[in-house]
C-alpha cells in the first residue's frame, strides 16, 4: 500500500465523515419538523405511498452497482476509452430504466395503491398527487447514478461532500417553506422534494461534463459493453429485489396489519437507519474504488487488506454513533419529536442493530462485485434476504408484536455474515481466520466493554442532560478502546497522516 494511496483514502474518508455528520444533523432536524408539520397520519401516508414507487427501483439499484463497478474497473486498468463507453452506455440504460419504472408505477403501482393501501377517504386527492410526484422524483433520480459513479470512480470526494451539503441546505429550505404554508402540506412537501432532485441532477451534470472527459456523452452501439453491463446488473437484480422486499415489503406488511399510524413509527426508524447507514455507506464509498481497482490491477494483498480494514472501520465508526442513540433512544425521540409514535423506540433500536451488522458486511459483498463473479452469490444472498417476508408475515399472523418483523430481519442479517465468509473463501481464498482475529474479535471486545461503561447510573431527570452525559462517556470510552484495541500502529499512522495533510492543505489556503 503506497503512502499516496494511504493519504488519498484518509482524505477521502475525512471528507465523507464531515459530509455525513452534516447530513445526519439535517436529517434528524428535518424529520422532526416534517413529522410535526404533516402530522402522524400524513407522515405515515407519505412513507407508504413513496414506498410503492421505491419498490420498482430495484431495477435501477441493480444497474447502479453495475455502472459503478465497471467504471472503477476500467479506470483501475487506465482504459479511458472503455470507461467512456461504459459511462455513455450506462446512461442510455438508466434512461430506459426510468421509462420502465414510469410504466410499472402508472399501472401495477397505481392499482396496488387504489386497492390495497389504507388511508382516510378525505386524503384521496392528496394521496394521488403525492404518488405522481413521487414517481417523477424517482425517475429524475434514476438518471443520476452514471454521473455519481464517475465522481466516485475518480475519487473526487470533496465535490461529492460539498454537493451533498448543498442538498442538505435545500432540504432545510423545504422544511422552512413547509412550516410557513397553511394549505395541503403533504402535496407541497412532495413537490419541493421533486424540485430539489432536479436542482441536484443539474449540478451533477454540469460538474461531470466540465471535469471528466469520459462524461461527454456519445452514442455507442457496442453490444459487448451492453451485454457486460446488463448481465452484471441482471444478477444484481436478485439482490435488489431482496433488499427492497426486506425494507419496503416489511413496511407494507406493517400497513396491512396495523395501519398508517405504525407506518409513521417505521418511517422514523427508517430515517434513523437511513442517516446512520448513509454515514457508513459514504465512508465505504471512499474505499470502494480502491477495492475494485486493486483487484483489477492484480494486487491481491492490498485487495484483502482493504476489505479487512474497511469492514472494521465501518463497524467502529457506526458504533461510536449508534451506542448513545441506542441507550438514550427514548430521551432522544422525546427531544427530537413533538409526538413520538408508538413502537418508534423499539423500531429505532432494532434498526441500529441491523445497520451495525450491515456495516460490517458491506466490504465483503463489494469484494464480490469487484471480481464480477456474482451469479451464485446473488442467488444465495437473495434467497436468504427474501426469507424476511414470509417469516415476518408468519409471526404477525401468529399474533406477535410489530417488533417481530425487525427481529427477524436482524437475525437473518447475522446469518448472512457467516454465509458470505464461507462463499468468499470458496471464491478467492478469503482469509476467514484473519478476518475473525483482526475484525470480529476486536469489534466484539470494544462493543462489550463500551456497552457496559455506558450503563453507569446517571442521577438526573433531564432528558437532554442524560443524552449529553451518556454521549460524552461513550465517546471517550470508544475512542480509548479503538486506539488501544481496534487499530494497529500502521492504521493509526494512516489516520494521522490524512489529518495532517488535510490540515496543511487548508493552512496554506
Amino acid at each position: 500500500m503506497s503512502i499516496d494511496s494511504n493519504k488519498r483514502i484518509a482524505k477521502n474518508t475525512i471528507f465523507m465523515y464531515i459530509r455525513m455528520l452534516v447530513l445526519i444533523l439535517v436529517s434528524l432536524y428535518t424529520s422532526r419538523v416534517v413529522l410535526d408539520a404533516l402530522g402522524v397520519e400524513d407522515y405515515g401516508i407519505y412513507n407508504v405511498v413513496g414506498g410503492i414507487v421505491v419498490l420498482f427501483t430495484f431495477i435501477n439499484n441493480a444497474m447502479i452497482t453495475s455502472t459503478q463497478r465497471h467504471l472503477n474497473f476500467e479506470l483501475g486498468k487506465s482504459d479511458l476509452t472503455q470507461a467512456k463507453k461504459v459511462f455513455s452506455i450506462s446512461l442510455n440504460i438508466h434512461i430506459l430504466i426510468a421509462l420502465v419504472i414510469l410504466l410499472l408505477a402508472e399501472t401495477v403501482g397505481l392499482w396496488f395503491l387504489n386497492t390495497t393501501i389504507q388511508y382516510p377517504d378525505s386524503r384521496e386527492f392528496a394521496v394521488q398527487v403525492t404518488y405522481q410526484l413521487s414517481i417523477l422524483t424517482t425517475c429524475i433520480k434514476i438518471v443520476r447514478p452514471p454521473y455519481n459513479a464517475a465522481i466516485i470512480a475518480h475519487e473526487k470526494m470533496s465535490f461529492y461532500a460539498y454537493l451533498s451539503i448543498f442538498e442538505a441546505v435545500l432540504q432545510l429550505g423545504v422544511v422552512f417553506l413547509l412550516m410557513n404554508y397553511n394549505a395541503d402540506r403533504l402535496i407541497l412537501y412532495s413537490a419541493l422534494l421533486c424540485t430539489v432532485a432536479i436542482i441536484i441532477n443539474f449540478c451533477y451534470y454540469a460538474y461531470c461534463r466540465k471535469s471528466f472527459e469520459i462524461c461527454k456523452y456519445e452514442l455507442y452501439r457496442d453490444k459487448k459493453v451492453y451485454t457486460q453491463l446488463l448481465s452484471f446488473s441482471g444478477w444484481s437484480l436478485f439482490g435488489g429485489v431482496a433488499n427492497i422486499g426486506a425494507s419496503q415489503g416489511l413496511n407494507m406488511l406493517i400497513n396491512i396489519f396495523f395501519g398508517v399510524t405504525l407506518n409513521a413509527a417505521m418511517g422514523i426508524a427508517n430515517q434513523v437507519n437511513n442517516a446512520v447507514a448513509s454515514f457508513v455507506g459514504c465512508f465505504q464509498t471512499a474505499f470502494n474504488p480502491q477495492i475494485v481497482k486493486s483487484y483489477a490491477a492484480g494486487d491481491h494483498n492490498y485487495f484483502i487488506k482493504l476489505i479487512l480494514s474497511t469492514s472494521k472501520y465501518s463497524y467502529l465508526l457506526l458504533f461510536i454513533l449508534a451506542l448513545p442513540i441506542y441507550i438514550c433512544c427514548p430521551e432522544i425521540l422525546d427531544i427530537w419529536l413533538t409526538e413520538v409514535p408508538e413502537y418508534a423506540v423499539s423500531f429505532c433500536r432494532l434498526m441500529l442493530i441491523f445497520a451495525l451488522l450491515d456495516a460490517l458486511q458491506g466490504p465483503l459483498w463489494y469484494s464480490v462485485q469487484a471480481t464480477g463473479k456474482i451469479k451464485t452469490y446473488q442467488i444465495l444472498m437473495s434467497f436468504m434476504i427474501l426469507s424476511n417476508l414470509p417469516l415476518a408475515y408468519l409471526f404477525l399472523k401468529l399474533g406477535y408484536s410489530p417488533n417481530s418483523v425487525l427481529v427477524v430481519r436482524c437475525v437473518i442479517n447475522f446469518a448472512t455474515l457467516f454465509v458470505r465468509l464461507w462463499y468468499l473463501n470458496r471464491l478467492y481464498k478469503f482469509p476467514i481466520m484473519e478476518f475473525a482475529k483482526e475484525v470480529i474479535c476486536r469489534i466484539v471486545a470494544i462493543s462489550a466493554i463500551a456497552y457496559m461503561f455506558s450503563y453507569i447510573p446517571i442521577a438526573t431527570n433531564s432528558s437532554f442532560l442524560k443524552v449529553v452525559i451518556v454521549t460524552s462517556i461513550t465517546l471517550v470510552v470508544n475512542f480509548v478502546l479503538i486506539a488501544a484495541i481496534g487499530l494497529n500502529k500502521a492504521e493509526l499512522n494512516v489516520i494521522k497522516a490524512g489529518i495532517k495533510d488535510l490540515y496543511e492543505k487548508y493552512r496554506r489556503g
